[in-house]
């Protein structure tokens, strides 16, 4: 994929406004706090018929010894060194500074197309102010209102004509989509670097150390996908920063566009009796009411004090918190030991062929039908219920409507008995499923 662009450039000078501008989405977090943007954030854009990658970055700081400032330069330099196109984003209202002039050696040294972005120039007065940042020696400023658009035009002719083909329009297209999620500091990051081999997401012991969804393409035993890191989930009461908000907000539109959620818990926070904690329930429910796929991965495991029956009684006590919502396969790792994480995705994928898997009709009916026949359901007021016939739908998730004489009197507890039975016939493990009784 040579078509990428990254957006770079000290704290607070509008590259978050700049991604969302060219990829015509809201997609990264934009905030007058410098710093809130920290991961690489990957989009896709097309301007007079070619299509390229586009990549947000934190800002970069040289010679901090902040830990997010110093994780944030890693990141930059890797965005840098994957880039074909480099835009060097810089300040009109507070002009030329002395971090601009140490991020533009940086620059220099890459040896790539770098092109000189004056962003917030929204008046005649500031555009003309971007003149003094010829004095970086890095070309013509580009004096744009990312906010507005104006100027960014210009910009991206100048940009286009480095790349030499057309690109691809949605590299994502028909690639399977699976979500970390979980409360903060239960080790999604961790679980995601780990993956990838290298610090795709910076990790840190403080809760909230990510805040947008980072999308990352991955190859595991030939099957390609790409796996979101998100942002920790807690409790709406507790969420009282405007970025966290609009951070669990990204969370949540991530799981939307997911396939399969991979929800993590910390296995040092689950009571033998109680099981899970609320919050825990909490995103697993999300999850099954969005229909997604889901993988309860139940990380931290080399902290538990075990002998040969704790994960089978922890198992037993989270499927008893969980039920009815207890469909899903369970997990137990340890992201630091990178103890089963393999596993854990290669169950992730067959939860996704179970999700996409087409039950044909014949089948469908043979197998139960008989089922039905040998526990059918219970008789409401002496009237006896008859299913005859049932389809799957064209959904997303496995959807089946179910054709009887009297669709009304079918008890929920009924309903999930033929879900569990679906599940036992059709390998339907870790998906939420869907029934419609319909009256023929």
């Amino acid at each position: 994929m040579s078509n990428i662009v990254a957006i770079v450039g000290r704290p607070n000078v509008g590259k978050s406004t700049l991604f969302n501008r060219l990829i015509e989405q809201k997609k990264a977090i934009m905030d007058n706090v410098s710093g809130v943007t920290r991961d690489r954030h990957y989009g896709y854009a097309q301007w007079t018929g070619k299509f390229f990658t586009v990549i947000d970055t934190g800002g970069y700081v040289h010679g901090s010894e902040d830990i997010f400032e110093g994780a944030i330069r890693e990141q930059v330099e890797m965005a840098i060194e994957e880039a074909s196109v480099l835009l060097f984003v810089v300040d009109c209202h507070t002009g030329l500074t002395d971090l601009d002039k140490d991020f533009a050696e940086v620059l220099r040294r890459s040896r790539k197309p770098v092109y000189l972005v004056a962003n917030k120039a929204d008046t005649h007065e500031k555009a003309h102010q971007a003149a003094e940042f010829y004095e970086l020696g890095l070309g013509e400023p580009h004096a744009i209102a990312a906010e507005s658009g104006s100027g960014t035009g210009d910009l991206l002719d100048a940009v286009i004509s480095n790349f030499p083909d057309e690109g691809v329009e949605n590299p994502d297209a028909g690639v399977p989509k699976i979500s970390i999620l979980g409360r903060p500091n239960v080790g999604k990051s961790s679980f995601l670097n780990a993956l990838l081999g290298k610090d795709r997401s910076i990790v840190t012991d403080m809760a909230g150390t990510t805040r947008d969804a980072i999308n990352n393409h991955y190859t595991l035993y030939g099957k390609d996908f790409i796996i979101t890191d998100t942002a920790g989930i807690r409790r709406k009461a507790k969420v009282d920063d405007n970025i966290e908000y609009y951070s669990v907000l990204r969370s949540l539109k991530a799981l939307e566009e997911s396939d399969v959620a991979i929800v993590l818990v910390d296995a040092t926070t689950i009571d033998p009796q109680r099981g899970l904690e609320a919050q825990d329930m909490n995103i697993i429910s999300m999850a099954d009411k969005a229909k997604k796929g889901i993988v309860l991965m139940v990380n931290k495991w080399d902290l538990v004090a075990k002998d040969s029956k704790t994960a089978s009684t922890l198992e037993k006590a989270i499927r008893e918190r969980m039920a009815p919502l207890n469909y899903m396969p369970i997990i137990f790792t340890s992201v630091l030991e990178k103890q089963r994480i393999f596993q854990a995705i290669e169950k992730t994928m067959d939860v996704y062929e179970n999700k996409t898997r087409k039950i044909a009709t014949s089948k469908l009916n043979d197998i139960m039908l008989k089922v039905i026949e040998n526990y059918p359901p219970p008789a409401w007021k002496g009237k006896y219920i008859k299913i005859k016939y049932m389809t799957q739908l064209p959904t997303p998730s496995p959807s089946f409507v179910l054709f009887c004489n009297l669709p009304q009197y079918i008890k929920e507890s009924y309903t999930r008995y033929l879900e569990n039975q679906m599940r036992d016939h059709f390998e339907l493990d870790g998906v939420p499923i869907q029934l419609f009784f319909r009256k023929k």
